[in-house]
């Protein structure tokens, strides 16, 4: 095709694009490049305009960022060359805002001048249309676009290449470098010379990168020429997987992956064993520290499926699935944790006992979420009347009231909050919850753990069965699945919405003294800043962006991944001090040692 002829069909084509919409679902458009054809559609969806209206502008471009200090010394050289060419290069960042327009002859400055082709404007294709910035952006690959293929009429009579800057250890997208020339003095090496540029800048990106960046990065292709295993490569700040990897985890799993080596690290050089992943994948690990053990660059890990969690048939998949939505819309509890698995199998276990239950936690635990979901798994499609004892001090003749009257009748009674009964009602209530278990109601209580020393302890004795719900700072591998269930609970119609890897670690970085009511508060606020869009460090609540307010005495995220681990092995042994140190694999004398040295009080976890 002539570049007389790469100018014109497409306009042609643009007229029957836009006058066969009705039709368009089977039509094909000959004359256009499938890449442009598929651009174009996109820009259709979105409502992009055609016409020569305003762009987005920003008037301060920043001179001195990573882009334009790895870009600058290629695109002098690069001017160099062209200063007699009637191109101009045009450097724009990784939101397609142009920070940067060099060489060019006047007549071209003019032109695009016209067409706000100049610095401060973006060019992301939602904003512009089919264009060689935002396109190449979208399509994260080099694209060309030449004359009508334009989607905005002002830059048709331009053709252009651009060439997206990836970052050498982060794998982001820093940017696109884009020669941009008359149609009429197109070239076929403006592709070419813009890829060598780019290899240029990337190379200079690497070398600005710190020193631990380079051995992250070192350590994971020397793991990944093994080829047999799926490698993660990753620390606060990047993180890097073959595509072996990347079919193997999603989103969710890169802060797990995180937090359980570090955990699993803490006072060796490496760990062998296993991590449970999303959608229940199993996989044999094996996690080891990259750099020193007091400035660690980051960790590398090696990960292999097991055989039983290997993809299964389409049949089997679907047919597995249906009985997995079911189960997780009835019983299923979010989290891995250890803490949740139990809880889990202690909810089903209940589930086959006709006695009360009583339910114990820290304020905002999720004692209610599993009394609820103990319920459903003993009636799914049976009614449960919910009193709130916290209330009860409002009007207490009309809540011991409403209490008889539920006593008369069918379905099971939810208490919330029952060691806020007032004391004078503490009797009634004991009479009344004597007579419904006899007449065998389900009945399930929630409370504070200090229910006992309260006046409603003599309720206790009531319920002959007890769950403890541990609090989120003990369960923070939790965290990302209970996000994804509160993001679905407070967006029913955006199934697809997420938390961004960098805001998930530092929400399972946090202490959450407010457990998961505090998490489910942030996480409705980051909704409403996100607009739609998957979740950002930038949408979290002030006071939630900084990374390090987990626990203020730890220097490291090595050192939390330590607390939480002898917080852990107390919780799961009762307090037990032997036992812990055993499964921690120290003597008892150091973890009273490190139990001192990283604040943690022994008299809260007096044996059972």
């Amino acid at each position: 095709m002539s570049i007389d002829k790469a100018g014109r069909e497409p306009l042609n084509e643009r007229e029957r694009f836009w006058i066969s919409a009705p039709s368009r679902e089977s039509q094909e458009l000959s004359a256009l490049r499938p890449e442009i054809e598929a651009s174009w559609r996109r820009c259709e969806v979105i409502g992009v305009s055609s016409g020569d209206g305003d762009l987005p502008y920003t008037p301060d471009v920043d001179r001195d960022s990573r882009l334009r200090r790895a870009a600058d010394p290629v695109i002098d050289n690069l001017v160099l060359h062209l200063q007699d060419a009637p191109a101009t290069i045009l450097l724009a960042d990784s939101a397609a805002q142009i920070v940067d327009r060099r060489a060019g002859d006047a007549g071209l400055r003019a032109r695009l001048d016209r067409a706000y082709v100049a610095p401060g404007f973006r060019y992301a294709e939602e904003d512009t249309g089919t264009n060689g910035i935002g396109t190449a952006l979208e399509e994260r690959r080099p694209f060309q676009v030449s004359g009508g293929e334009h989607f905005r009429e002002a830059l048709q009579s331009l053709a252009c290449v651009g060439v997206p800057i990836i970052h050498p250890i982060t794998r982001t997208v820093e940017g696109i470098l884009d020669i941009t020339s008359n149609l009429s003095d197109s070239n076929a090496l403006m592709g070419a010379l813009a890829q060598s540029a780019v290899r240029e800048i990337q190379s200079r990106l690497y070398a600005e990168s710190s020193d631990r960046e380079q051995l992250l990065l070192q350590s994971f292709l020397q793991a990944s020429r093994r080829g047999s295993s799926a490698v993660v490569s990753l620390n606060q700040d990047v993180i890097m997987t073959t595509p072996m990897a990347a079919q193997i985890i999603d989103t969710s799993d890169q802060a797990l992956l995180w937090d359980w080596a570090c955990r699993m690290l803490s006072g060796r050089d490496e760990f062998i064993g296993e991590v449970r992943l999303a959608d229940n994948v199993t996989v044999s690990a094996t996690a080891r520290r990259v750099g020193d053990s007091r400035t660690p660059a980051g960790i590398v890990i090696e990960m292999r499926p097991h055989p039983r969690d290997t993809k299964k048939s389409p049949a089997r998949q679907l047919a597995s699935a249906s009985s997995v939505e079911r189960r997780t819309e009835i019983v299923k509890i979010p989290g891995r944790s250890l803490s949740t698995k139990r809880l889990q199998t202690e909810l089903e276990r209940l589930a086959a006992i006709d006695a009360p239950v009583l339910v114990t936690g820290e304020p905002g635990a999720g004692k209610f979420f599993a009394a609820s979901a103990l319920h459903r798994m003993q009636d799914a499609d049976g009614h449960f009347t919910v009193f709130d004892a916290g209330t009860a001090s409002v009007d207490p003749v009309a809540w011991i009231a409403g209490l008889v009257n539920w006593n008369k009748v069918d379905g099971a009674l939810i208490i919330r909050h029952l060691d806020l009964l007032p004391e004078q009602l503490v009797s009634n209530v004991c009479a009344i919850l004597s007579e419904a278990v006899d007449n065998r109601a389900h009945i399930i209580a929630t409370a504070g753990e200090g229910v006992r020393q309260g006046p409603a302890g003599r309720l206790c004795d009531h319920f002959m069965r007890r769950i403890e719900i541990d609090p989120l700072r003990l369960r923070s591998e939790d965290i990302a699945d209970i996000s994804v269930a509160l993001l679905r609970k407070h967006s029913p119609d955006r199934n697809g919405l997420r938390l961004q890897p960098t805001a998930l670690q530092l929400l399972v970085a946090r202490d959450w003294p407010g457990n998961v009511r505090e998490l489910e508060s942030v996480l409705a606020s980051s909704l409403l800043r996100s607009m739609g869009s998957d979740i950002g460090v930038q949408h979290l609540p002030d006071g939630y962006r900084d990374g390090d307010l987990r626990r203020r005495n730890a220097s490291t995220s090595l050192e939390l991944a330590e607390r939480d681990a002898l917080l852990r092995a107390l919780v799961e042994t009762d307090g037990n001090k032997l036992l812990a140190a055993q499964r921690l694999g120290v003597a008892r004398s150091t973890l009273y040692r490190k139990m001192r040295a990283l604040g943690i009080d022994g008299s809260r976890f007096l044996p059972q």
